[in-house]
Protein backbone atom coordinates (compact mmCIF):
# COMPACT_ATOMS: atom_id res chain seq x y z
CA UNK A 1 0.00 0.00 0.00
CA UNK A 2 1.45 3.37 -0.99
CA UNK A 3 0.51 6.63 0.66
CA UNK A 4 1.09 10.12 -0.63
CA UNK A 5 3.14 11.83 2.02
CA UNK A 6 1.90 15.21 3.17
CA UNK A 7 4.57 17.81 2.80
CA UNK A 8 4.58 18.87 6.40
CA UNK A 9 4.78 15.36 7.90
CA UNK A 10 1.78 14.99 10.18
CA UNK A 11 -1.56 15.81 8.67
CA UNK A 12 -3.55 17.02 11.64
CA UNK A 13 -7.26 17.77 11.58
CA UNK A 14 -8.32 21.34 12.05
CA UNK A 15 -10.50 21.96 15.09
CA UNK A 16 -14.06 20.92 14.15
CA UNK A 17 -16.52 23.68 13.43
CA UNK A 18 -19.37 24.18 15.90
CA UNK A 19 -22.15 21.68 15.38
CA UNK A 20 -24.85 23.03 13.04
CA UNK A 21 -22.96 26.30 13.04
CA UNK A 22 -25.08 28.08 10.44
CA UNK A 23 -27.55 30.57 11.84
CA UNK A 24 -29.73 30.46 8.71
CA UNK A 25 -31.96 27.74 10.10
CA UNK A 26 -33.25 27.15 13.62
CA UNK A 27 -32.42 23.47 13.21
CA UNK A 28 -28.72 24.33 13.34
CA UNK A 29 -28.94 25.46 16.95
CA UNK A 30 -30.07 22.08 18.24
CA UNK A 31 -27.84 20.17 20.65
CA UNK A 32 -25.33 17.55 19.60
CA UNK A 33 -26.72 15.15 22.19
CA UNK A 34 -29.71 12.97 21.36
CA UNK A 35 -31.85 11.11 23.85
CA UNK A 36 -32.64 8.28 21.45
CA UNK A 37 -31.48 6.92 18.13
CA UNK A 38 -34.84 7.92 16.61
CA UNK A 39 -34.13 11.55 17.50
CA UNK A 40 -30.77 11.34 15.76
CA UNK A 41 -32.29 9.70 12.67
CA UNK A 42 -34.97 12.37 12.49
CA UNK A 43 -32.26 15.05 12.60
CA UNK A 44 -30.31 13.24 9.90
CA UNK A 45 -33.31 13.13 7.58
CA UNK A 46 -33.91 16.84 8.06
CA UNK A 47 -30.27 17.54 7.25
CA UNK A 48 -30.45 15.37 4.17
CA UNK A 49 -33.40 17.29 2.69
CA UNK A 50 -32.28 20.83 3.53
CA UNK A 51 -31.79 23.43 0.80
CA UNK A 52 -29.16 24.64 0.46
CA UNK A 53 -27.35 21.51 1.69
CA UNK A 54 -25.68 21.90 5.08
CA UNK A 55 -21.94 21.62 5.60
CA UNK A 56 -20.36 18.17 5.73
CA UNK A 57 -19.25 19.16 9.24
CA UNK A 58 -22.89 19.02 10.34
CA UNK A 59 -23.19 15.45 9.05
CA UNK A 60 -19.86 14.52 10.65
CA UNK A 61 -20.99 15.74 14.04
CA UNK A 62 -24.26 13.87 13.78
CA UNK A 63 -22.49 10.64 12.75
CA UNK A 64 -20.10 11.10 15.68
CA UNK A 65 -23.04 11.37 18.05
CA UNK A 66 -24.60 8.16 16.70
CA UNK A 67 -21.25 6.36 16.90
CA UNK A 68 -20.94 7.40 20.55
CA UNK A 69 -24.31 5.72 21.08
CA UNK A 70 -22.59 2.56 19.71
CA UNK A 71 -24.98 2.24 16.77
CA UNK A 72 -22.14 1.48 14.37
CA UNK A 73 -24.22 -0.36 11.77
CA UNK A 74 -26.53 2.66 11.62
CA UNK A 75 -23.54 4.91 10.93
CA UNK A 76 -22.63 2.74 7.94
CA UNK A 77 -26.19 2.81 6.64
CA UNK A 78 -26.44 6.60 6.95
CA UNK A 79 -23.12 7.00 5.16
CA UNK A 80 -24.53 5.04 2.23
CA UNK A 81 -27.53 7.37 2.15
CA UNK A 82 -25.20 10.38 2.15
CA UNK A 83 -23.40 8.95 -0.89
CA UNK A 84 -26.68 8.41 -2.72
CA UNK A 85 -27.67 12.04 -2.05
CA UNK A 86 -24.33 13.27 -3.33
CA UNK A 87 -23.02 14.51 0.03
CA UNK A 88 -19.23 14.50 -0.43
CA UNK A 89 -17.34 12.87 2.47
CA UNK A 90 -14.25 14.34 4.07
CA UNK A 91 -11.48 12.71 6.09
CA UNK A 92 -13.41 13.23 9.31
CA UNK A 93 -16.55 11.38 8.12
CA UNK A 94 -14.45 8.64 6.56
CA UNK A 95 -12.56 8.22 9.83
CA UNK A 96 -15.92 7.73 11.53
CA UNK A 97 -16.63 4.93 9.04
CA UNK A 98 -13.27 3.32 9.76
CA UNK A 99 -14.00 3.49 13.48
CA UNK A 100 -17.43 1.91 12.99
CA UNK A 101 -16.07 -0.96 10.89
CA UNK A 102 -13.37 -1.61 13.50
CA UNK A 103 -15.92 -1.72 16.31
CA UNK A 104 -17.85 -4.27 14.27
CA UNK A 105 -14.65 -6.36 13.93
CA UNK A 106 -14.57 -5.77 10.17
CA UNK A 107 -11.09 -4.33 9.81
CA UNK A 108 -10.87 -5.46 6.20
CA UNK A 109 -13.72 -3.11 5.29
CA UNK A 110 -12.03 -0.37 7.33
CA UNK A 111 -8.98 -0.66 5.08
CA UNK A 112 -11.23 -0.29 2.04
CA UNK A 113 -12.27 3.09 3.48
CA UNK A 114 -8.59 4.02 3.71
CA UNK A 115 -8.30 3.20 0.01
CA UNK A 116 -11.30 5.46 -0.62
CA UNK A 117 -9.61 8.31 1.26
CA UNK A 118 -6.58 8.02 -1.02
CA UNK A 119 -8.71 7.64 -4.16
CA UNK A 120 -10.58 10.85 -3.37
CA UNK A 121 -7.28 12.68 -3.02
CA UNK A 122 -7.57 13.22 0.74
CA UNK A 123 -4.65 12.75 3.10
CA UNK A 124 -5.06 10.25 5.96
CA UNK A 125 -4.32 11.76 9.34
CA UNK A 126 -3.04 10.24 12.60
CA UNK A 127 -6.62 9.44 13.61
CA UNK A 128 -7.02 7.33 10.46
CA UNK A 129 -3.99 5.19 11.23
CA UNK A 130 -4.58 5.08 14.98
CA UNK A 131 -8.11 3.77 14.46
CA UNK A 132 -6.90 1.08 12.05
CA UNK A 133 -4.11 0.07 14.42
CA UNK A 134 -6.61 -0.17 17.28
CA UNK A 135 -8.90 -2.32 15.15
CA UNK A 136 -6.05 -4.70 14.30
CA UNK A 137 -5.00 -4.91 17.96
CA UNK A 138 -8.55 -5.71 19.09
CA UNK A 139 -8.64 -8.58 16.59
CA UNK A 140 -5.30 -9.83 17.90
CA UNK A 141 -3.44 -8.96 14.71
CA UNK A 142 -0.52 -7.32 16.47
CA UNK A 143 1.95 -8.16 13.71
CA UNK A 144 -0.20 -6.39 11.13
CA UNK A 145 -0.62 -3.43 13.48
CA UNK A 146 3.17 -3.11 13.82
CA UNK A 147 3.56 -3.38 10.05
CA UNK A 148 1.00 -0.62 9.48
CA UNK A 149 2.74 1.54 12.08
CA UNK A 150 6.09 1.11 10.31
CA UNK A 151 4.48 1.74 6.91
CA UNK A 152 2.88 4.90 8.25
CA UNK A 153 6.27 6.27 9.30
CA UNK A 154 7.96 5.16 6.05
CA UNK A 155 5.39 7.16 4.08
CA UNK A 156 6.13 10.28 6.11
CA UNK A 157 3.12 10.28 8.44
CA UNK A 158 4.19 11.05 11.99
CA UNK A 159 2.37 9.09 14.72
CA UNK A 160 1.09 11.08 17.66
CA UNK A 161 0.95 10.10 21.31
CA UNK A 162 -2.44 8.40 20.83
CA UNK A 163 -1.06 6.25 18.01
CA UNK A 164 1.89 5.16 20.13
CA UNK A 165 -0.37 4.57 23.11
CA UNK A 166 -2.76 2.43 21.09
CA UNK A 167 0.00 0.17 19.80
CA UNK A 168 1.74 -0.06 23.17
CA UNK A 169 -1.56 -0.98 24.83
CA UNK A 170 -2.12 -3.67 22.19
CA UNK A 171 1.34 -5.12 22.78
CA UNK A 172 0.82 -5.13 26.53
CA UNK A 173 -2.53 -6.89 26.25
CA UNK A 174 -0.93 -9.83 24.42
CA UNK A 175 1.91 -9.96 26.95
CA UNK A 176 4.63 -8.59 24.68
CA UNK A 177 5.88 -6.11 27.25
CA UNK A 178 9.44 -6.10 25.92
CA UNK A 179 8.25 -4.87 22.51
CA UNK A 180 6.13 -2.22 24.24
CA UNK A 181 9.21 -1.00 26.12
CA UNK A 182 11.22 -0.84 22.89
CA UNK A 183 8.49 1.29 21.36
CA UNK A 184 8.54 3.51 24.45
CA UNK A 185 12.30 4.02 24.07
CA UNK A 186 11.83 4.88 20.41
CA UNK A 187 9.22 7.45 21.44
CA UNK A 188 11.53 9.02 23.97
CA UNK A 189 14.22 9.45 21.32
CA UNK A 190 11.81 11.15 18.91
CA UNK A 191 9.66 14.24 18.96
CA UNK A 192 6.60 12.58 20.52
CA UNK A 193 6.98 12.22 24.28
CA UNK A 194 5.08 9.53 26.22
CA UNK A 195 2.38 10.51 28.67
CA UNK A 196 1.09 8.96 31.88
CA UNK A 197 -1.31 6.68 29.98
CA UNK A 198 1.54 5.07 28.04
CA UNK A 199 3.74 4.64 31.10
CA UNK A 200 0.84 3.19 33.07
CA UNK A 201 0.06 0.64 30.33
CA UNK A 202 3.61 -0.70 30.50
CA UNK A 203 3.81 -0.53 34.29
CA UNK A 204 0.58 -2.51 34.53
CA UNK A 205 1.88 -5.10 32.05
CA UNK A 206 5.15 -5.47 33.97
CA UNK A 207 3.17 -5.95 37.18
CA UNK A 208 1.06 -8.67 35.58
CA UNK A 209 4.29 -10.35 34.44
CA UNK A 210 5.44 -10.19 38.09
CA UNK A 211 8.34 -7.95 37.08
CA UNK A 212 7.57 -5.59 39.94
CA UNK A 213 11.11 -4.23 40.31
CA UNK A 214 11.14 -3.25 36.65
CA UNK A 215 7.69 -1.68 37.07
CA UNK A 216 8.91 0.51 39.93
CA UNK A 217 12.03 1.45 37.98
CA UNK A 218 9.83 2.66 35.13
CA UNK A 219 7.60 4.43 37.66
CA UNK A 220 10.64 6.28 39.04
CA UNK A 221 11.75 7.19 35.52
CA UNK A 222 8.31 8.58 34.74
CA UNK A 223 8.25 10.71 37.88
CA UNK A 224 11.81 11.85 37.21
CA UNK A 225 10.70 13.18 33.83
CA UNK A 226 8.06 15.31 35.50
CA UNK A 227 5.10 13.10 34.57
CA UNK A 228 2.75 12.71 37.53
CA UNK A 229 1.26 9.25 38.11
CA UNK A 230 -2.51 8.97 38.25
CA UNK A 231 -4.89 6.75 40.17
CA UNK A 232 -4.53 3.98 37.56
CA UNK A 233 -0.74 3.94 37.88
CA UNK A 234 -0.99 3.53 41.63
CA UNK A 235 -3.71 0.89 41.31
CA UNK A 236 -1.44 -1.33 39.19
CA UNK A 237 1.46 -1.00 41.62
CA UNK A 238 -0.68 -1.55 44.73
CA UNK A 239 -2.19 -4.67 43.17
CA UNK A 240 1.27 -6.04 42.36
CA UNK A 241 2.58 -5.41 45.87
CA UNK A 242 -0.53 -7.00 47.40
CA UNK A 243 0.03 -10.12 45.30
CA UNK A 244 3.52 -10.33 46.80
CA UNK A 245 2.20 -9.63 50.32
CA UNK A 246 4.56 -6.67 50.60
CA UNK A 247 2.36 -4.91 53.13
CA UNK A 248 4.95 -2.35 54.27
CA UNK A 249 5.54 -1.27 50.69
CA UNK A 250 1.77 -1.09 50.15
CA UNK A 251 1.49 1.28 53.11
CA UNK A 252 4.39 3.38 51.82
CA UNK A 253 2.81 3.63 48.38
CA UNK A 254 -0.58 4.60 49.79
CA UNK A 255 1.06 7.34 51.86
CA UNK A 256 2.88 8.53 48.75
CA UNK A 257 -0.46 8.72 46.96
CA UNK A 258 -1.98 10.85 49.68
CA UNK A 259 1.06 13.14 49.73
CA UNK A 260 0.61 13.56 45.96
CA UNK A 261 -3.00 14.67 46.55
CA UNK A 262 -4.33 11.45 44.98
CA UNK A 263 -6.75 9.78 47.36
CA UNK A 264 -7.09 5.99 47.18
CA UNK A 265 -10.45 5.03 45.72
CA UNK A 266 -12.75 2.08 46.33
CA UNK A 267 -10.87 -0.01 43.74
CA UNK A 268 -7.53 0.37 45.51
CA UNK A 269 -9.01 -0.25 48.95
CA UNK A 270 -10.88 -3.32 47.66
CA UNK A 271 -7.64 -4.62 46.12
CA UNK A 272 -5.92 -4.43 49.52
CA UNK A 273 -8.92 -6.04 51.23
CA UNK A 274 -8.89 -8.89 48.71
CA UNK A 275 -5.18 -9.57 49.17
CA UNK A 276 -5.49 -9.56 52.97
CA UNK A 277 -8.44 -11.94 52.84
CA UNK A 278 -6.58 -14.37 50.61
CA UNK A 279 -3.75 -14.36 53.14
CA UNK A 280 -6.20 -15.17 55.93
CA UNK A 281 -5.84 -11.70 57.46
CA UNK A 282 -9.58 -11.04 57.64
CA UNK A 283 -9.33 -8.92 60.80
CA UNK A 284 -6.87 -6.62 59.06
CA UNK A 285 -9.18 -6.53 56.04
CA UNK A 286 -12.02 -5.28 58.26
CA UNK A 287 -9.70 -2.59 59.59
CA UNK A 288 -9.03 -1.42 56.03
CA UNK A 289 -12.78 -1.22 55.39
CA UNK A 290 -13.22 0.84 58.56
CA UNK A 291 -10.39 3.12 57.43
CA UNK A 292 -11.90 3.68 54.00
CA UNK A 293 -15.25 4.60 55.55
CA UNK A 294 -13.50 7.09 57.85
CA UNK A 295 -11.84 8.63 54.80
CA UNK A 296 -15.20 9.05 53.10
CA UNK A 297 -14.78 6.19 50.62
CA UNK A 298 -17.92 4.07 50.62
CA UNK A 299 -17.37 0.30 50.23
CA UNK A 300 -19.26 -1.22 47.31
CA UNK A 301 -20.62 -4.67 46.50
CA UNK A 302 -17.15 -5.81 45.42
CA UNK A 303 -15.64 -4.77 48.77
CA UNK A 304 -18.30 -6.54 50.81
CA UNK A 305 -18.21 -9.65 48.63
CA UNK A 306 -14.44 -9.77 49.05
CA UNK A 307 -14.85 -9.65 52.83
CA UNK A 308 -17.45 -12.41 52.63
CA UNK A 309 -15.04 -14.54 50.63
CA UNK A 310 -12.34 -13.95 53.23
CA UNK A 311 -14.59 -15.36 55.95
CA UNK A 312 -15.64 -18.24 53.69
CA UNK A 313 -11.99 -19.17 53.15
CA UNK A 314 -11.68 -19.45 56.94
CA UNK A 315 -14.93 -21.47 57.15
CA UNK A 316 -16.47 -18.60 59.15
CA UNK A 317 -19.86 -18.74 57.52
CA UNK A 318 -21.70 -16.94 60.33
CA UNK A 319 -19.35 -13.97 59.90
CA UNK A 320 -19.74 -14.11 56.11
CA UNK A 321 -23.53 -13.95 56.48
CA UNK A 322 -23.16 -10.96 58.83
CA UNK A 323 -21.22 -9.09 56.14
CA UNK A 324 -23.88 -10.08 53.61
CA UNK A 325 -26.65 -8.73 55.85
CA UNK A 326 -24.70 -5.53 56.56
CA UNK A 327 -24.28 -4.97 52.83
CA UNK A 328 -28.04 -5.31 52.32
CA UNK A 329 -28.78 -2.96 55.24
CA UNK A 330 -26.57 -0.32 53.65
CA UNK A 331 -28.66 -0.45 50.51
CA UNK A 332 -26.43 -2.57 48.28
CA UNK A 333 -28.22 -5.30 46.37
CA UNK A 334 -26.29 -8.59 46.40
CA UNK A 335 -25.31 -9.74 42.93
CA UNK A 336 -24.59 -13.14 41.39
CA UNK A 337 -21.02 -13.08 42.66
CA UNK A 338 -22.17 -12.31 46.22
CA UNK A 339 -24.52 -15.29 46.24
CA UNK A 340 -21.98 -17.56 44.57
CA UNK A 341 -19.41 -16.64 47.21
CA UNK A 342 -21.72 -17.72 50.03
CA UNK A 343 -22.79 -20.84 48.15
CA UNK A 344 -19.14 -21.77 47.71
CA UNK A 345 -18.48 -21.19 51.41
CA UNK A 346 -21.30 -23.51 52.47
CA UNK A 347 -20.20 -26.15 49.96
CA UNK A 348 -16.67 -26.09 51.39
CA UNK A 349 -17.97 -27.02 54.85
CA UNK A 350 -20.40 -29.56 53.35
CA UNK A 351 -23.56 -27.65 54.30
CA UNK A 352 -25.10 -28.33 50.93
CA UNK A 353 -28.71 -27.78 52.02
CA UNK A 354 -27.88 -24.20 53.02
CA UNK A 355 -26.09 -23.72 49.73
CA UNK A 356 -29.16 -25.03 47.88
CA UNK A 357 -31.40 -22.67 49.87
CA UNK A 358 -29.27 -19.69 48.86
CA UNK A 359 -29.33 -20.84 45.25
CA UNK A 360 -33.13 -21.00 45.31
CA UNK A 361 -33.35 -17.60 47.04
CA UNK A 362 -31.11 -16.15 44.37
CA UNK A 363 -33.41 -17.47 41.64
CA UNK A 364 -36.51 -16.19 43.46
CA UNK A 365 -35.00 -12.72 43.48
CA UNK A 366 -34.58 -13.04 39.71
CA UNK A 367 -30.80 -13.18 39.75
CA UNK A 368 -29.71 -15.48 36.96
CA UNK A 369 -27.08 -17.96 38.17
CA UNK A 370 -24.04 -18.01 35.91
CA UNK A 371 -21.84 -20.94 34.94
CA UNK A 372 -19.60 -20.44 37.96
CA UNK A 373 -22.60 -20.59 40.31
CA UNK A 374 -23.76 -23.88 38.81
CA UNK A 375 -20.22 -25.28 38.83
CA UNK A 376 -19.78 -24.36 42.49
CA UNK A 377 -22.99 -26.05 43.55
CA UNK A 378 -22.42 -29.11 41.35
CA UNK A 379 -18.95 -29.55 42.81
CA UNK A 380 -20.38 -29.31 46.33
CA UNK A 381 -23.05 -31.91 45.55
CA UNK A 382 -20.52 -34.29 44.02
CA UNK A 383 -18.18 -33.83 46.96
CA UNK A 384 -20.80 -35.17 49.39
CA UNK A 385 -21.80 -38.05 47.11
CA UNK A 386 -24.97 -36.51 45.65
CA UNK A 387 -24.05 -37.20 42.05
CA UNK A 388 -27.63 -37.66 40.86
CA UNK A 389 -28.55 -34.23 42.26
CA UNK A 390 -25.54 -32.72 40.51
CA UNK A 391 -26.66 -34.23 37.20
CA UNK A 392 -30.19 -32.93 37.75
CA UNK A 393 -28.71 -29.47 38.36
CA UNK A 394 -26.68 -29.84 35.17
CA UNK A 395 -29.84 -30.45 33.15
CA UNK A 396 -31.54 -27.50 34.85
CA UNK A 397 -28.55 -25.36 33.90
CA UNK A 398 -28.80 -26.35 30.24
CA UNK A 399 -32.59 -25.91 30.23
CA UNK A 400 -32.15 -22.34 31.49
CA UNK A 401 -29.81 -21.53 28.63
CA UNK A 402 -26.59 -21.40 30.67
CA UNK A 403 -23.84 -23.10 28.68
CA UNK A 404 -21.60 -25.58 30.54
CA UNK A 405 -17.85 -25.10 30.25
CA UNK A 406 -14.93 -27.49 30.66
CA UNK A 407 -15.01 -26.96 34.43
CA UNK A 408 -18.63 -28.16 34.49
CA UNK A 409 -17.81 -31.30 32.57
CA UNK A 410 -14.64 -31.95 34.59
CA UNK A 411 -16.69 -31.88 37.81
CA UNK A 412 -19.16 -34.44 36.47
CA UNK A 413 -16.48 -36.62 34.85
CA UNK A 414 -14.46 -36.72 38.06
CA UNK A 415 -17.46 -37.76 40.13
CA UNK A 416 -18.56 -40.36 37.57
CA UNK A 417 -15.09 -41.90 37.49
CA UNK A 418 -14.64 -41.90 41.26
CA UNK A 419 -18.00 -43.66 41.60
CA UNK A 420 -16.96 -46.27 39.02
CA UNK A 421 -19.41 -45.11 36.35
CA UNK A 422 -16.72 -45.30 33.69
CA UNK A 423 -19.09 -46.16 30.85
CA UNK A 424 -21.19 -43.08 31.53
CA UNK A 425 -18.04 -40.96 31.86
CA UNK A 426 -16.83 -42.15 28.45
CA UNK A 427 -20.23 -41.31 26.94
CA UNK A 428 -19.98 -37.82 28.40
CA UNK A 429 -16.42 -37.44 27.07
CA UNK A 430 -17.63 -38.29 23.57
CA UNK A 431 -20.39 -35.70 23.92
CA UNK A 432 -17.79 -33.08 24.93
CA UNK A 433 -15.54 -33.98 22.00
CA UNK A 434 -18.50 -33.66 19.63
CA UNK A 435 -19.34 -30.19 20.98
CA UNK A 436 -17.62 -26.87 20.33
CA UNK A 437 -15.52 -27.31 23.47
CA UNK A 438 -11.97 -28.59 23.16
CA UNK A 439 -11.25 -30.96 26.06
CA UNK A 440 -8.01 -30.08 27.83
CA UNK A 441 -5.44 -32.24 29.57
CA UNK A 442 -7.33 -32.07 32.87
CA UNK A 443 -10.33 -33.75 31.24
CA UNK A 444 -8.22 -36.58 29.81
CA UNK A 445 -6.30 -36.99 33.07
CA UNK A 446 -9.63 -37.50 34.85
CA UNK A 447 -10.67 -40.20 32.36
CA UNK A 448 -7.30 -41.98 32.45
CA UNK A 449 -7.39 -41.84 36.24
CA UNK A 450 -10.88 -43.36 36.15
CA UNK A 451 -9.74 -46.12 33.82
CA UNK A 452 -6.91 -46.96 36.20
CA UNK A 453 -9.36 -47.07 39.11
CA UNK A 454 -11.47 -49.53 37.14
CA UNK A 455 -8.44 -51.64 36.19
CA UNK A 456 -8.80 -50.69 32.52
CA UNK A 457 -5.07 -50.18 31.99
CA UNK A 458 -5.07 -51.11 28.30
CA UNK A 459 -7.89 -48.64 27.65
CA UNK A 460 -5.93 -45.96 29.50
CA UNK A 461 -2.89 -46.66 27.35
CA UNK A 462 -5.00 -46.56 24.18
CA UNK A 463 -6.55 -43.23 25.15
CA UNK A 464 -3.12 -41.80 25.79
CA UNK A 465 -1.82 -43.01 22.42
CA UNK A 466 -4.62 -41.09 20.67
CA UNK A 467 -3.98 -37.83 22.48
CA UNK A 468 -1.47 -36.51 19.96
CA UNK A 469 -4.43 -35.46 17.83
CA UNK A 470 -6.38 -34.15 20.82
CA UNK A 471 -4.77 -32.48 23.80
CA UNK A 472 -1.39 -34.21 23.91
CA UNK A 473 0.41 -31.53 21.93
CA UNK A 474 -0.22 -29.03 24.71
CA UNK A 475 1.41 -30.95 27.53
CA UNK A 476 2.09 -34.52 26.53
CA UNK A 477 4.98 -34.66 28.99
CA UNK A 478 2.67 -35.08 31.94
CA UNK A 479 0.81 -37.92 30.34
CA UNK A 480 4.03 -39.67 29.35
CA UNK A 481 4.82 -39.98 33.04
CA UNK A 482 1.31 -41.28 33.67
CA UNK A 483 1.74 -43.82 30.89
CA UNK A 484 5.00 -44.95 32.45
CA UNK A 485 3.28 -45.43 35.79
CA UNK A 486 0.51 -47.45 34.16
CA UNK A 487 3.12 -49.60 32.46
CA UNK A 488 5.03 -50.03 35.70
CA UNK A 489 1.95 -51.24 37.57
CA UNK A 490 0.91 -53.53 34.75
CA UNK A 491 4.35 -55.08 34.46
CA UNK A 492 4.66 -55.77 38.21
CA UNK A 493 1.31 -57.27 39.31
CA UNK A 494 3.08 -59.76 41.57
CA UNK A 495 4.73 -56.94 43.45
CA UNK A 496 1.33 -55.44 44.19
CA UNK A 497 -0.13 -58.78 45.25
CA UNK A 498 2.95 -59.62 47.28
CA UNK A 499 2.81 -56.43 49.27
CA UNK A 500 5.95 -54.88 47.75
CA UNK A 501 4.07 -51.64 47.21
CA UNK A 502 6.78 -49.43 48.65
CA UNK A 503 9.12 -50.28 45.78
CA UNK A 504 6.45 -49.34 43.25
CA UNK A 505 5.65 -46.15 45.13
CA UNK A 506 9.30 -45.10 45.09
CA UNK A 507 9.62 -45.86 41.39
CA UNK A 508 6.38 -44.02 40.72
CA UNK A 509 7.61 -40.97 42.59
CA UNK A 510 10.74 -40.95 40.44
CA UNK A 511 8.51 -40.90 37.39
CA UNK A 512 6.46 -38.16 39.00
CA UNK A 513 9.61 -36.09 39.51
CA UNK A 514 10.41 -36.53 35.82
CA UNK A 515 6.91 -35.35 34.96
CA UNK A 516 7.21 -32.40 37.29
CA UNK A 517 10.47 -31.35 35.65
CA UNK A 518 8.64 -31.12 32.37
CA UNK A 519 5.77 -29.28 34.06
CA UNK A 520 6.87 -26.66 36.61
CA UNK A 521 4.66 -26.83 39.69
CA UNK A 522 3.75 -23.17 39.41
CA UNK A 523 1.98 -23.70 36.08
CA UNK A 524 -1.63 -24.83 35.87
CA UNK A 525 -0.60 -27.94 33.93
CA UNK A 526 1.98 -28.70 36.59
CA UNK A 527 -0.70 -28.55 39.25
CA UNK A 528 -2.92 -30.81 37.15
CA UNK A 529 -0.09 -33.30 36.75
CA UNK A 530 0.76 -33.16 40.44
CA UNK A 531 -2.88 -33.76 41.38
CA UNK A 532 -3.21 -36.65 38.95
CA UNK A 533 -0.07 -38.33 40.28
CA UNK A 534 -1.03 -37.89 43.91
CA UNK A 535 -4.49 -39.29 43.24
CA UNK A 536 -2.85 -42.22 41.48
CA UNK A 537 -0.66 -42.91 44.52
CA UNK A 538 -3.72 -42.98 46.78
CA UNK A 539 -5.17 -46.03 45.06
CA UNK A 540 -2.07 -47.71 43.61
CA UNK A 541 -1.93 -49.93 46.70
CA UNK A 542 -5.44 -51.27 46.15
CA UNK A 543 -5.61 -54.80 44.76
CA UNK A 544 -6.40 -54.55 41.03
CA UNK A 545 -6.79 -50.78 41.43
CA UNK A 546 -10.58 -50.93 41.79
CA UNK A 547 -12.64 -48.96 44.32
CA UNK A 548 -16.23 -50.03 45.15
CA UNK A 549 -18.98 -47.70 43.90
CA UNK A 550 -20.54 -45.39 46.46
CA UNK A 551 -23.97 -46.51 47.56
CA UNK A 552 -24.20 -49.30 44.97
CA UNK A 553 -27.15 -49.68 42.68
CA UNK A 554 -27.69 -48.79 39.07
CA UNK A 555 -26.74 -45.45 37.63
CA UNK A 556 -28.36 -43.76 34.66
CA UNK A 557 -26.74 -40.98 32.65
CA UNK A 558 -29.15 -38.84 30.68
CA UNK A 559 -27.21 -36.87 28.10
CA UNK A 560 -27.90 -33.17 27.75
CA UNK A 561 -29.92 -32.11 24.77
Amino acid sequence: MAFSSPGSGACMLSPPLPFFSSSQNNFHSKSLHFNTLDDALSSFNRLLHMHPPPSIVDFAKLLTSIAKMKHYSTVLSLSTQMDSFGVPPNVYTLNILINSFCHLNRVGFAFSVLAKILKLGHQPDPTTFTTLIRGLCVEGKIGEALHLFDKMIDEGFQPNVVTYGTLINGLCKVGNTSAAIRLLRSMEQGNCQPDVVIYTSIIDSLCKDRQVTEAFNLFSQMVGQGISPDIFTYTSLVHALCNLCEWKHVTTLLNQMVNSKILPDVVIFSTVVDALCKEGKVTEAHEIVDMMIQRGVEPDVVTYTTLMDGHCLQSEMDEAVKVFDMMVRKGFAPDVISYTTLINGYCKIHKIDKAMYLFEEMCRKEWIPDTKTYNTLMHGLCHVGRLQDAIALFHEMVARGQMPDLVTYSILLDSLCKNCHLEEAMALLKAIEASNLNPDIQVYNIIIDGMCRAGELEAARDLFSNLSSKAGKKDGGGLVSLQEVIGLVKETPDAVKGGAVEVIRKDKMKLFEKGRMRFPAETSNGRQMSTAMREFSSFIEEFELVDPPLGGGAFTWIGGE
